[in-house]
């Protein structure tokens, strides 16, 4: 006969995927109208961005959207909190667009805030920690487990820690030991990331319910490949991730991750992983190993899922197209993926080419979208675009463009141009950010579909934009996240890892977290093992 611990575990697994979090909390024991979980006391709050250790300009405060009090706790991103029969107290969430090394001010200034905010809450049964895992601190390795390991010291060693990542992100064992509970996205392009924000606030509720302490169990797994190459539309990650859910349900297990890392950063903890969240170590490790196994033994399959080329052989593909919208995709300059956004080279050979009925979003370029605010709608002047933040990485291109749309932004860091170059039309921004979804062009009066060939800096498409797509074509361009990954600049502290080691050999094995070993009762953070 079961146990009570086991039936309640047994009925958080077969729902620790759903979709509706009321439904998901009736189903597995936590009642939204329950009075005694008011009691505890859960925190919340991380940083996120994906940065390319490549990439010459810096992160800086004004670039971040960092949120605290009410702003935070009415944040849509954050509306589930709400649903749950305990108070996620709020201290400080910042995010940023992925691009270069955070600026350690701006790291030590955000994080300053985090933790006081956090000892004000105290004491803590949990702390719910949503971060990315590809953050890069100038002259700091491993920026999230400093930030992990910061947090731990707060709120001492008996306090529930519960992490959600990227599925890019990057693990290390620093990480591993000062957190708890691990949840990470399954899918990209990335479609699950509030249900993956659920999974570790369930967890965690959970487990300060029902007080189970888990154990964390990790494999790192040395194979670094780009989002562009892994996604979980095609294979083999469409088969590697799609087994998680079904070893969810096992007995003893709380949640099972997979991550494919983050492979434009050069860090000691650049890899993919498996990470295992549980009660049943054994389980744990054998889950973690087998995956490691399988994604190792898939190294060599993975492949572009789109067809490639250079931006020369993109383009001519696409003025041959019979269909259309043609959607080519600016790979090595993708912000989202941590790309500086304000390389020219695309536009300079849409134009060589003299191609007709083609959108372009966007180049960042602060001085061109000014001048074109200063000259007005119906404007036609000389530009200079591209290569103003960083002006060491690639060249302007010069121009005369008329200026058709300006949209209207009482913040100058919020401007936006469009502009016609003959048969380009093309969007200027004052800061950084991709154009990914249809709204994205809407708002500033362009229909996509209505043209031939739609540029955007990407790299495999959005989930709004791949159905457009007849047919979608990748340009491995240069950038800071160039695809060409075995010819990156040389590295100091990645690890041998595949394809960069070619011939490497491998043999997973499971790390337990240092926590898994002693909770110790006292809530002294110098106790903690």
């Amino acid at each position: 006969m079961e146990t009570r611990e086991l039936m309640q575990r047994r009925i958080f697994l077969k729902t620790a995927t759903a979709v509706t979090l009321t439904a998901s909390l009736s189903r597995y024991g936590i009642a939204v109208s329950a009075l005694h979980e008011k009691s505890l006391r859960i925190a919340y709050g991380g940083i996120g961005i994906e940065c390319s250790t490549y990439s010459r300009i810096r992160t800086r405060l004004e670039d971040f959207d960092v949120l605290t009090d009410n702003a935070l706790t009415n944040s849509a991103r954050f509306a589930f909190l709400k649903k749950y029969p305990v108070r996620f107290m709020p201290t400080v969430v910042a995010a940023a667009t992925p691009g270069g090394p955070v600026d350690r001010a701006t790291y030590d200034a955000i994080k300053t805030d985090f933790l006081k905010r956090l000892a004000a809450l105290l004491p803590l049964d949990g702390l719910y920690l949503p971060m990315h895992g590809a953050m890069f601190v100038e002259g700091m390795q491993d920026a999230e487990g400093d930030w992990m390991e910061s947090a731990r010291k707060v709120v001492g060693a008996r306090c529930l820690l519960s992490v959600s990542y990227d599925l890019h992100g990057n693990v290390s064992q620093r990480v591993i030991d000062n957190i708890d509970l691990f949840s990470a996205f399954r899918t990209a392009p990335h479609i699950d990331r509030e249900e993956t924000m659920q999974r570790a606030c369930n967890m965690l509720v959970h487990c300060l319910q029902e007080n189970i302490r888990p154990t964390l169990v990790w494999a790192p797994i040395p194979v670094l490949m780009p989002g562009e190459r892994s996604s979980t539309e095609w294979q083999p990650g469409k088969r590697l991730w799609a087994q998680l859910p079904k070893l969810n349900e096992q007995p003893g297990i709380l949640d099972v991750s997979l991550l494919v890392g983050y492979v434009w950063a050069d860090e000691p903890r650049a890899t993919a992983c498996a990470v295992v969240t549980g009660t049943a170590p054994a389980v744990q490790e054998k889950i973690a190993i087998s995956l490691a196994q399988q994604y190792w033994d898939a190294r060599k399959e993975f492949q572009f899922g789109t067809e490639t080329g250079t931006i020369n052989e993109c383009i001519e593909r696409a003025m041959k197209a019979m269909t259309h919208p043609v959607i080519l995709a600016d790979s090595g300059d993708n912000p989202t993926g941590g790309g500086t956004s304000d390389r020219a080279e695309v536009l300079e050979a849409l134009l060589r080419y003299k191609v007709q009925n083609t959108v372009f979003a966007g180049i960042t370029d602060r001085p061109a979208t000014d001048a074109c605010y200063s000259a007005g709608v119906g404007a036609t002047l000389p530009l200079s675009i591209g290569a103003t933040l960083d002006p060491l990485g690639s060249k302007p291109v010069k121009v005369h463009a008329k200026v058709v749309f300006l949209l209207p932004a009482p913040n100058p860091r919020q401007r936006e141009a469009v502009v016609q170059i003959d048969g380009v039309t093309l969007v200027l921004t004052s800061v950084r950010r991709p154009y990914h979804d249809i709204v994205d062009f809407t708002r500033l009066g362009l229909q996509p579909t209505s043209y031939k060939l739609i540029v955007v800096k990407s790299g495999y498409l959005s989930p709004e934009l791949a159905p457009l797509a007849n047919p979608s074509l990748m340009a491995l361009s240069d950038g800071a996240i160039n695809q060409d990954i075995v010819h990156l600049p040389a590295n100091r502290y990645r690890p041998p890892s595949y394809p960069f080691v070619a011939d490497l050999k491998f043999a997973p094995r499971a790390i337990r977290s240092a926590r898994s070993r002693t909770y110790p009762s006292s809530d002294r953070a110098d106790e903690m093992v």
